[in-house]
């Protein structure tokens, strides 16, 4: 049985050249996302992945009190899809080689990307939207895809991800964004950890109309 106090945190940074004007405040607001989850009951780890036309893992299933501040390199173009399905696939297998006991009862997928999709050679839209899918409904996934300067709900439906938890922001309101992200992930947290079911989980874990004024939609 999965440990309902555990959460794994897996975020994808989009790094292509065009984020360099919202670097310093995407950086900021990332230590402060991780610092909020420091406060929150349970255990967490965390993996960071960064994408452009290029991929990379910057670290995987690291304990919070071990995350460092987040270095942002901006560069290259958009391969979101191929980034999206790398991560997936190889976070799945990292939890599918984990004794049962150890693997964690909720994982949240956060998505941050200021571009549209351009350099992707491998995944397909319709493959990424199954992918999304099948790991909310087999494996108790949380997904949110954040947006910056674009219509976050209509691209995360292409995505698979549900209205509920994409979010539009400008490059004015990262900051409010990302708490809006943290405030999320820690109602699902202690959700979780007080017994509610991934259906009342899913059901809590949405962005208010607040949040999204806010963050600029």
């Amino acid at each position: 049985m999965t440990n309902t106090d555990s959460t794994l945190l897996v975020f994808l940074l989009d790094r292509s050249g065009s984020m360099q004007s919202i670097k310093d405040d995407v950086e900021g607001a990332f230590s402060a996302y991780i610092e909020d989850q420091r406060k929150v009951g349970g255990s967490a780890t965390v993996s960071l992945h960064q994408f452009d036309d290029r991929y990379e893992d910057v670290y995987l299933d690291r304990p919070l009190a071990e995350v460092r501040p987040l270095q942002l390199r901006p560069r290259g173009s958009t391969a979101l899809l191929d980034a999206m399905g790398r991560t997936i696939t190889a976070t799945r297998e990292r939890i599918a080689a984990l004794p049962e006991d150890r693997r964690p009862g909720t994982v949240h997928f956060n998505i941050m990307s200021d571009g549209h999709e351009n350099a992707s050679r491998e995944f397909t839209r319709p493959a990424i939207r199954r992918m999304v899918e099948a790991q909310e409904k087999a494996d108790n996934w949380l997904v949110a895809y954040m947006g910056c300067d674009q219509d976050a709900v209509e691209i995360g439906a292409a995505l698979g991800v549900s209205a509920d938890r994409s979010l539009t922001f400008t490059r004015d309101t990262v900051v409010s964004a990302m708490a809006s992200v943290s405030a999320m992930t820690t109602s699902a947290r202690d959700t979780r950890r007080a017994g509610a079911s991934m259906d009342e989980l899913r059901a809590a874990s949405a962005f208010s109309a607040d949040q999204r004024r806010d963050a600029g939609e």
